[in-house]
């Protein structure tokens, strides 16, 4: 019984160790934007460029940054960004929304999503840092 306790014990501060590897950390985020930085810019001095601006990314509404040329299918996708849609978006762009004009494979690495997300999500709409 002692046995199987300690292993009990052992998968749960694993398990907890694992989620903590997980946690969103924004300087690596910025490490991974650099993957993005040929089509996008973030931050105060932030232009439209082949993508859009990045700022205040997070509760927009897909398609609606003023002055960018979207693809229909981005402008009629209905989606409004949080972290569950942009996670699905980053991994697959295409396929999650298609037609859109993204030219990029996707990050496939989970860490690398929160990551970006962390970064991203610093920046408001003004492209300030909050």
């Amino acid at each position: 019984m002692f046995g199987l306790k300690s292993a009990l014990i052992g998968l749960g501060a694993l398990a907890l160790s694992a989620g903590a590897v997980m946690a969103q950390d924004a300087a690596e985020g910025e490490e991974v934007f650099k993957k993005c930085r040929a089509c996008h810019q973030v931050g105060e001095t932030a232009k439209n460029a082949v993508g859009p601006k990045l700022n205040g990314l997070f509760g927009r509404k897909s398609g609606t940054v003023e002055g960018f040329n979207y693809s229909e299918s981005n402008k009629n996708s209905g989606v409004t960004w949080d972290e569950a849609t942009f996670a699905k978006y980053i991994a697959d762009p295409k396929a999650f929304m298609p037609g859109n004009k993204m030219a990029f494979a996707g990050l496939k690495d989970e860490k690398d999503v929160k990551d970006i997300t962390a970064f991203l999500k610093q920046f408001g709409a003004d492209g300030k840092k909050k």
